[in-house]
């Protein structure tokens, strides 16, 4: 395979920010959190995150950022003022695109009317509120620090703040939930009016709690059930699934996450963050940081972290991986212009996948079928290297 790269410039650009403290480790979480121990460190933090950008600057070839997504972890523990310190740094070191989306995720139990109007102000545009459940029963549960009131007082204190563009995390499958629990879950959630939903199924992950000491999860037929009751209550409320898990109204996508699933570049910064960078030099680099907090504050380890090329052979899967999870695929041109590779170079896996029904007959489009979107990991399982 011969790798053709164009220009860099071609290819949207996101930065991912991760600030990895939290109140508490929920038991269910295998992403890098840590809860809080004595003394946020916040501006020594904010130092080791604005020069961790300025490091990898000169990989940017000069892009507009499309999006800004701060990450956890908790980011809601983080001031607005240290919010704000750490887009103004990013700010004066590059250009935002003027449609820029910067989301923040945000713990119920740790915003108050002062702390959502603060970050609007720093220059968040688009919130993503971690409720999980409405259900008081579901969310002790779920070790979760706050309750349904605090949910429902935060989503209100929220838009009173001027956000009308906001994502709830909604989990199902919960310990003990029927299907009945669920599709009033469901329905409670979408009573407060999100543009956006992460609705997805609660799964142990190696290395939490609740994978060592499992709780007792609803059975296959209480899922399909859950799964397809709850697709119905959604379309029914004018929302639409483009991703696996993600439903969003009047196409109120999330732009950051497109932008993952699309394959364009993203630039992580933060304890544990990954990055995927195009580079003038024909080169697809990836690269994940130093993943706890007391490393990356040391500027020595931090710097250690070392940018990898991907090797030409993993390329097209990790296209199809991302690309084949929106369900209305993307261009196939995007293929070519964002991996470097001829789609010639993926011809009998994608014959394959025709000949199986799993894609969807479209010579301009790479999209699952409706088969091919039950069986996603069979479908992308193709493309894998031989």
């Amino acid at each position: 395979m011969c790798l053709m790269f164009p220009d860099p410039s071609s290819i949207p650009l996101s930065v991912y920010i991760h600030l990895p403290w939290c109140v508490q480790k929920c038991p269910y979480c295998d992403f890098n959190s840590h809860a809080v121990r004595g003394t946020l460190p916040e501006e020594a933090y904010i130092a080791a995150l604005l020069s961790d950008f300025k490091e990898a600057y000169p990989l940017l070839n000069k892009r507009p950022v499309c999006s800004i997504f701060l990450g956890g972890g908790t980011p809601s523990l983080f001031s607005a003022h240290g919010v704000g310190q750490i887009l103004n740094g990013i700010h004066q070191q590059t250009h935002f695109d003027p449609d820029i989306e910067i989301t923040l995720e945000a713990n119920p139990g740790t915003v108050d009317s002062a702390a959502f109007s603060g970050f609007r102000a720093a220059g968040i545009n688009r919130l993503s509120i971690g409720i999980q459940s409405l259900q008081d029963d579901k969310l002790k549960q779920l070790g979760r620090i706050h309750g349904r009131l605090d949910a429902l007082k935060a989503i209100e204190t929220a838009k009173k703040a001027g956000f009308d563009n906001f994502n709830l995390d909604l989990m199902h499958g919960l310990p003990g939930q029927t299907a009945e629990d669920a599709e009033a879950d469901l329905l409670d959630a979408l009573a407060t009016d999100p543009t956006h939903l992460s609705w997805y199924q609660l799964t142990l992950e190696p290395n939490t709690l609740f994978h060592a000491r499992p709780p007792i999860l609803p059975d296959e037929d209480t899922l399909h059930s859950i799964q397809s009751a709850g697709q119905s209550v959604l379309n029914q409320a004018g929302f639409t699934a483009y991703e696996v898990s993600a439903w969003a109204r009047d196409s109120r996508h999330c732009l950051h996450n497109r932008n993952y699933w699309e394959f364009g570049d993203y630039l992580g910064i933060g304890a544990g963050a990954h990055s995927k960078l195009t580079t003038e030099n024909a080169s697809l680099l990836r690269r994940a940081q130093c993943k706890h907090p007391t490393d990356y504050l040391n500027a020595t380890k931090r710097l250690a972290a070392k940018w990898q090329r991907v090797p030409e052979t993993e390329i097209a899967f990790e296209f199809m991986l991302n690309a084949l999870r929106l369900t209305e695929g993307v261009p196939a041109r995007f293929f070519e212009e964002r991996t470097g590779l001829p789609l010639s170079s993926i011809a009998e896996p994608l014959a394959e996948a025709h000949q199986k029904n799993l894609l969807r007959k479209d010579p301009t489009h790479l999209c699952a079928s409706a088969l091919g979107q039950q069986f996603l990991n069979d479908l992308t399982a193709l493309f894998l290297p031989a």
